[in-house]
């Protein structure tokens, strides 16, 4: 049998199915690239939906099979490399945290310290005072309170009547001076007439 040149019918059959096969590997090329930078996950059976070609064809087609595995190795390098990035961010933020908890702890005990140390000297002073004070000091400052508050009185007592006599005597200069001013008037009347 020696080779004879396909039937017209026949090669033309052939370039349609080549010719079909360039356009599907076109269309997987396209989806493959969209879905690489919109960050889609790539499978076999996405890329045929979305390129509108069999799963056979891509399973079966070496060039197709080879685009797709590539896709899926540029996309675990990129998941990859954003969940260093990620793990990265997260990581510097647990340590920023990790560093404010520091220093609000340092403050936190500093600020203990200082309460201690301030209750310790209340405390002394509480206790000097219940220390230095005998039963006859204590006498001796009740008397002295009640003693003073006798004075208070008298004082507050005095200063009423003192406010009162002060506005009495207010009151008697205002009436001696209308009688002063009403005199002046009769006497200005007398010499006239």
């Amino acid at each position: 049998m020696t080779d004879s040149p396909p039937a017209p019918q026949t090669a033309a059959a052939l370039d349609a199915r080549r010719k079909r096969a360039e356009a599907g590997l076109l269309r997987i090329e396209e989806t493959l690239d969209h879905m690489l930078r919109s960050r889609t996950a790539v499978t076999f059976a996405a890329v045929a939906r979305q390129a509108g070609v069999s799963r056979t064809f891509l399973y079966e087609h070496t060039r197709a099979r080879a685009l797709i595995d590539g896709a899926i190795s540029r996309a675990a390098g990129r998941r990859a490399d954003d969940q260093r990035d990620e793990r990265d961010t997260l990581d510097a933020a647990w340590k920023e945290r990790a560093l404010n908890a520091e220093d609000a702890l340092k403050a936190a005990h500093n600020e203990i310290l200082a309460q201690r140390n301030q209750i310790g000297e209340l405390l002394g002073h509480i206790r000097d005072l219940q220390t230095h004070w005998t039963e006859e000091d204590l006498t001796r400052v009740v008397n002295d309170n009640s003693s003073l508050k006798k004075q208070v009185r008298l004082l507050t007592n005095e200063n009423t009547e003192l406010q009162n006599k002060l506005g009495a005597a207010r009151d008697n200069v205002r009436f001696a001076d209308k009688r002063i001013a009403a005199l002046e008037v009769e006497c200005a009347a007398a010499v006239l007439s």
